[in-house]
Order: structure tokens, then sequence, then C-alpha cells
């Protein structure tokens, strides 16, 4: 029997995400977790005590002991670290938003590309099976409502909401929709920090599609629904839930003239997203394939979130 071989992975940034990083690389028979790495070594430590790995306090460590890092620290250090990374050869997964700006998003596309390494952006939401079910299902959308409420925490809350949650709805939506955004409308305020705490996003896309975005940390509970209509279906998704319901055409009437609504709730097992997420990455080292979520992707992502808080002005 053929030995599988496993890719030598590391985490950096050891807060709420890194940890169940590291647990899905630790856990996978094609990968074997090296290291985790976080400023606070003491934290570091703590896990890797529980994955048997090595506690790093510099991710500079790393060079000539990994094939692919996880980088989950802060927005503003993306850059920073990835670039570091990319520049040594390491495959880099990089938790969204990809970097603070635009420009440099560009350049770590350049840097992958010159050394030959893959970005892939943790855009999660793109896992989530209440997405994936909709394959064969989804045509065309015309008009996309989502909505994406939380209470507010400091994890995340270094960038503004659009950054921060919004951003999960417009990498989706732009996945979804597939065409080039006309204009955008948008407000926002900040509520409980100095950043956009609520916003509100009208995308409006060439081939006539609409979406309507909104975000909010300054909610009391968590709520994350996007609704989606096409020329046979409305479909509801609910991304907290994992669930999605489709509402098509009858062939009788509801009333004379107006067709009666079927219901069918679709059914598909449950699934980790940051685990399936990880294994799509170490298959597109392994195969050296184009990742599900490339830098291009959150690129524009970030793009597009960008667009939307000029927009807002605040």
């Amino acid at each position: 029997m053929a030995i599988m071989k496993q890719c030598k992975c590391a985490v950096i940034g050891t807060g709420y995400l890194g940890k169940f990083h590291a647990q899905k690389y630790a856990a996978l028979n094609n990968a074997k977790l090296i290291a985790v790495v976080d400023t606070n070594l003491a934290r570091a430590q703590e896990i890797s005590t529980e994955l048997n790995c090595d506690a790093l306090s510099d991710y500079r460590e790393l060079v000539g002991k990994v094939d692919a890092v996880s980088i989950v620290t802060p927005t503003k250090s993306h850059f920073e670290v990835a670039k570091f990374c990319l520049q040594n050869g390491i495959n880099t997964l990089i938790e969204k938003p990809i970097t603070s700006t635009v420009a440099q998003a560009d350049e770590l596309i350049q840097i992958a590309r010159d050394n030959n390494a893959l970005i892939q952006v943790g855009h999660l939401e793109r896992f989530n099976p209440a997405i994936t079910s909709l394959q064969g299902i989804l045509k065309q959308p015309k008009f996309i409502e989502s909505h994406r409420i939380a209470p507010f925490t400091l994890r995340g809350s270094d960038v503004n909401v659009v950054l921060d949650l919004m951003i999960h709805d417009i990498d989706l939506i732009s996945f979804l929709v597939k065409s080039n955004i006309t204009s955008i409308v948008a407000n926002g305020i900040p509520v409980l920090s100095n950043e956009i705490d609520i916003a509100n996003a009208r995308i409006e896309f060439e081939n006539g599609a609409v979406a309507n975005v909104t975000a909010s940390r300054a909610g009391m509970k968590k709520e994350r629904m996007m609704r989606i209509f096409q020329e046979d279906a409305y479909l509801s998704v609910n991304l907290q839930d994992k669930s999605c319901s489709v509402y098509r055409k009858g062939k009788g009437e509801m009333f004379p003239g107006i067709p009666d609504i079927k219901m069918e709730n679709l059914e598909f097992a449950d699934a980790d997203a940051i685990k399936d997420e990880i294994e799509a990455f170490i298959k597109a080292i392994d195969e050296q394939s184009v990742p599900l979520v490339t830098g291009e992707d959150g690129k524009k992502a970030l793009a597009i979130a960008e667009q939307i808080t000029a927009a807002v002005g605040v």
C-alpha cells in the first residue's frame, strides 16, 4: 500500500479561530501539524501541548519546516505575514479579508505567482452546506437579500462591519451572480465603536441582478440569512442553521390566476466548514490546482467592501 504524503503545516495566530485551524490540520491524515505560532507564546504552548506540535513566537522560524500555513491573525498583519511566507514558497491560507488594501492583495498575488506558491482565502461560507447544496438548483439570481446580524465582540473589531461581517456575503453574492457591478449605494453608522457597526448596501450588476446586503454587529442575537430570487424559484438559505428551503410554482392555483406554491426542504449531510476548507487547501497544494477561493476572489471581495465603505462615507 502506498504511503500517503503528508503536507507539513503550521497555524500563525492561535486565537479563537486559529485554534480550530490547528485542530483540523492535526486531525487530517494527509497533513502534519508541525507548529503553532503566536506572539503570546504561552497561548501557543497551550495549543501545542494539546495537539503535540511545536510552539513558536516568530513565524519566520517556519522557513524550511513547513509546506503550508494558515494565517489567522488580525487583518492589519495579514500582508506582512503572508508576504514573508509566500516569498519563501510557503502555500498560504489567509483568513478574510485577504489584506487591508487591494494594492496589498495585488502584491501578494504576484509574489505567489513568482514563487510558485498558492493563496487560498478563508471565505468560509463557500463551504457552508446550505450553499454547496444549491449546486444544480441556482440559475441566474435576479434579486438577493442578505442579513448578517451579530452581537458585538472584540474579535474582528479592528476593522469596520463591512470588512468584519458583510464581506462574507459580498463574496457569496459575487460568486453566485458572476457579473460586474454597475453601481453601489450604501449607508451605515458607528454604534458601539469608532468604526461602522451597521451598514446596508444596494449593489446592481451588469446582468440586471440586484443585491440588498445588511450587516450589523450591534444585534442581540445571531442571524445569517440569504434570500435568493430567480425566475423559477425562491431560495431561503439559513447560513446560521445550515438549512435551505426552495419555493416553486405548483401546477394548481392558490387564487384564480395565481399559481400555487410548493416548498421543498433540501436535505444534506451536516458538514464541518473549516475542515472542508482546509481539506480543499491541502488538496489544491497536492494537485497543484486552483484553490476553491483564490487570491483573486479575496481581492474582488475586498475591492467591493472598499467601495461600500467609501459609499457610506463615515
